[in-house]
């Protein structure tokens, strides 16, 4: 396995690779990996020639407040995780190979302005600006998204619409704890209580995947979703929501495709989990 950290090395290897008529896959991270990023590597190594992964911790999609400084980083795991899986390349730029000077960026209207992007209004430009430059940098056939970030991957297929970019987007299923918490570089925030407490989001999960049914009014269903959450006094709130699975907007009635999804502040760790439904 080998490591670039500069942007032409890494297209010099990928162009001497496609020359040899080797497929290419991408699995983009910000790092810190865990069951999740496996699940991804894994099924990247069964489908293309050369696998990818890209470990970079980018600034542009984090808020003035949030955890950018705090969030978690250990390469040394992470490289030693990605060639156990059998990647080939790992990408680790510093953020002045990434953006110097940054007047261009990517941003996917409608789309961001629910769920997390009503929150974090930055977050999802930063996230299609980084992503982007990957596509470009690496140019996959195929690249690597977990389903636990549903509405950054409604996004990212939708900017690879848009823009025609020649690529094919591989949703992935979400890896749980054995106690059905959704894995997350973010799990290592919690306290051994927190952690307990965190356990109100799958919980919730697995009631609204009980109830719903096409028809139902979506409040049936997240009311009961939220009364989980609320009682655990530990948790608060940033949205429980039922969105069209294409749109990400609101919906009243289960009468389409819906994404079912929350956030929830557990202590000061802001943490999501989802579920699908298709009618």
């Amino acid at each position: 396995m080998q490591v670039t950290t500069t942007v032409a090395e890494t297209r010099a290897l990928v162009k001497s690779w496609k020359k040899e008529g080797k497929t290419v896959g991408l699995v983009p991270t910000m790092g810190y990996l865990h069951e999740g990023h496996a699940s991804l590597i894994r099924k990247c190594r069964e489908e293309n020639n050369i696998v990818v992964v890209s470990v970079f911790v980018n600034p542009t999609q984090f808020g003035p407040n949030e955890d950018l400084e705090a969030y978690p980083r250990d390469f040394q795991r992470d490289s030693a995780l990605c060639e156990s899986l059998g990647a080939d390349l790992i990408f680790h730029p510093e953020p002045e190979e990434m953006y110097q000077d940054p007047c261009a960026y990517v941003s996917i209207e409608t789309l961001s302005e629910n769920l997390c992007g009503r929150t974090r209004p930055i977050h999802f430009r930063g996230v299609c600006t980084v992503v982007s430059k990957l596509f470009h940098i690496v140019a996959p056939d195929k690249a690597y998204f977990g389903q636990k970030d549903a509405q950054q991957l409604a996004i990212i297929r939708k900017m690879v619409r848009d823009l025609n970019f020649d690529i094919e987007i591989v949703g992935c299923p979400i890896i749980r704890e054995e106690d059905g918490l959704a894995k997350s570089s973010r799990n290592t925030y919690l306290n051994p209580q927190e952690r307990q407490a965190a356990l109100c989001l799958s919980r919730a999960v697995k009631r609204g995947q009980e109830l719903i049914a096409p028809g139902m009014d979506s409040e049936a269903v997240l009311s009961e979703m939220r009364k989980i959450i609320e009682a655990e006094p530990l948790a608060k709130i940033d949205y429980v929501s039922m969105v069209d699975a294409l749109t990400m907007k609101d919906v009243e009635k289960v009468d389409r495709d819906v994404l079912v999804a929350m956030a929830v502040y557990i202590g000061k760790t802001r943490l999501i989990d989802n579920f699908s439904y298709e009618v």
